[in-house]
């Protein structure tokens, strides 16, 4: 797979005449932290979407930074009130991608960056269809177990599991408008500003 452009035209043609929101999804040991991570140096402005959780902070979290940490009626409430572009339940604990900090950056001319799993992908075009959704892949299955493998921090079941997902997630990328290959961060990265604000890097 190669990085595709969504919108018809010739990347580096020029921005786009209105900024929306670019969903990035992948399976686990794609890279998709490290390449979001390389993103942000590279476009500043891009408004990076925060969730909502009721799981307890973490050491070294902050809230509005790293995630909005609320109690569950909270966030039922904001679910309730159609706040919440998506929202899963993962391990006891509730994810969701408030609606108001997306639709204020795109209403003040800024593209909106949301990194969420395939599930959540699926909500949010529903509830935004103009979203463009992107994969990023890994350059090979092989590449992926290898980096799955490869951490040695979890049980053979464990990472069983992880690979099963995964299969599931890649068999899903027709689904999305772009694939982006990630064999290197950097490039994963400028691929990505090309389809989310139709420029390229000097």
């Amino acid at each position: 797979m190669t990085a595709a452009n969504p919108s018809g035209g010739e990347p580096g043609a020029g921005p786009r005449a209105r900024p929306r929101l670019t969903v990035v999804s992948g399976p686990s040991g794609v890279g998709k932290s490290s390449v979001l991570a390389e993103l942000r140096t590279l476009v500043p402005d891009v408004y990076f979407s925060v969730s909502v959780t009721t799981r307890a902070a973490r050491p070294g979290e902050v809230d509005g930074e790293h995630y909005h940490f609320v109690d569950r009626e909270t966030f039922e409430a904001m679910a309730a009130r159609g706040e919440l572009l998506e929202y899963a339940e993962f391990a006891g604990n509730l994810y969701g991608t408030p609606r108001g900090p997306v639709t204020e950056a795109l209403a003040a001319g800024r593209p909106a960056v949301l990194e969420i799993e395939i599930q959540g992908a699926r909500q949010v075009r529903r509830a935004m269809p103009e979203a463009q959704l992107v994969m990023l892949v890994p350059p090979s299955w092989e590449e992926l177990v290898g980096r799955l493998t490869g951490r040695g921090t979890e049980e053979g079941t464990a990472v069983r599991t992880r690979l099963s997902v995964a299969a599931e997630e890649l068999a899903a990328a027709e689904e999305f408008d772009a694939h982006v290959v990630n064999t290197d961060v950097r490039t994963a990265a400028e691929q990505l500003l090309t389809l989310i604000s139709g420029k390229t890097v000097s």
